[in-house]
């Protein structure tokens, strides 16, 4: 029976090496992500040229029903869902409280707490029925401090960290792995970073910090404590791990 990996947030990083490390693994991965059709199929592409299988979806995860029908789409077309990597981010920019609009305030919170509920909605009862499964949630440093100028990114991640506790409490004890997974530090990633910087920008953090310095975390080793985290034995299940480079000083170590 075909087993299958649903990304949700596919970008060029994370969700696209994570797929990528699944399809190396048997799964059929169903890659989604909200634009760009030709990067989408690149990335299919590439991860059919090495011998995996895999499906890519445009997915505007704000909008109505959107991720339920493409959760029962691939139900029924592909295969069951055995793991689901939740990886939206949910950054609208760095803006003081008087520039943060009510809709901008939203679009974080529906981005990175109500599009996870709707999957977990979608998903968990499906998983509960065959008595397993897994679902990774990528998450980031404002999950666990709240910074100025991060009002709607901090209240989402925070939201979406206690969305996977008590997603946990509820379906861990019926066979349902919920991992949050928390990014602490700077990822290389053209699809995000490299366009909340510029192309410029990016590329002298790369130079700087990246390359062989490993001061960025790369997503090709990054997908490798995602697949490892999915195949734990459910007598030592990991909740909650973060991830940063060797360089990083750690959330609890900065100064206010």
């Amino acid at each position: 029976m075909t087993k299958v990996c649903l990304v949700i947030g596919a970008g060029a990083g994370i969700g696209g090496n994570v797929g990528k490390r699944f399809a190396l693994e048997g799964y059929h991965t169903v890659l989604c992500r909200r634009s760009d059709e030709e990067g989408l199929q690149k990335l299919v592409a590439d991860i059919e040229e090495s011998g995996g299988k895999a499906t890519g979806y445009l997915l505007d995860a704000t909008k109505e029903n959107a991720i339920e029908e493409r959760v029962a789409q691939v139900e029924a077309e592909i295969g069951p869902i055995e793991v689901v990597l939740f990886n939206l981010g949910a950054q609208v920019g760095n803006r003081a409280l008087g520039d943060t609009s009510y809709k901008v305030f939203e679009l974080g919170w529906r981005m990175a707490t109500f599009a996870l509920f709707r999957l977990a909605s979608a998903v968990c009862p499906l998983m509960e029925e065959r008595g397993h499964g897994t679902i990774l949630v990528t998450s980031a440093t404002a999950a666990v401090r709240g910074n100025a100028g991060q009002h709607s990114h901090a209240a989402a991640m925070g939201g979406r960290r206690m969305l996977c506790q008590s997603l946990n409490a509820e379906f861990a004890p019926k066979g349902i792995h919920i991992a949050h997974i928390l990014i602490d530090g700077a990822v290389d990633a053209p699809d995000t970073l490299g366009k909340m910087l510029g192309e410029e920008a990016f590329q002298q953090l790369r130079e700087a910090r990246g390359q062989e310095h490993d001061g960025l975390m790369l997503p090709e080793k990054m997908a490798e404590t995602y697949f490892h985290v999915s195949q734990q034995h459910r007598s030592a299940w990991t909740h909650e791990l973060d991830l940063r480079a060797f360089s990083d000083l750690a959330w609890w170590n900065h100064a206010p």
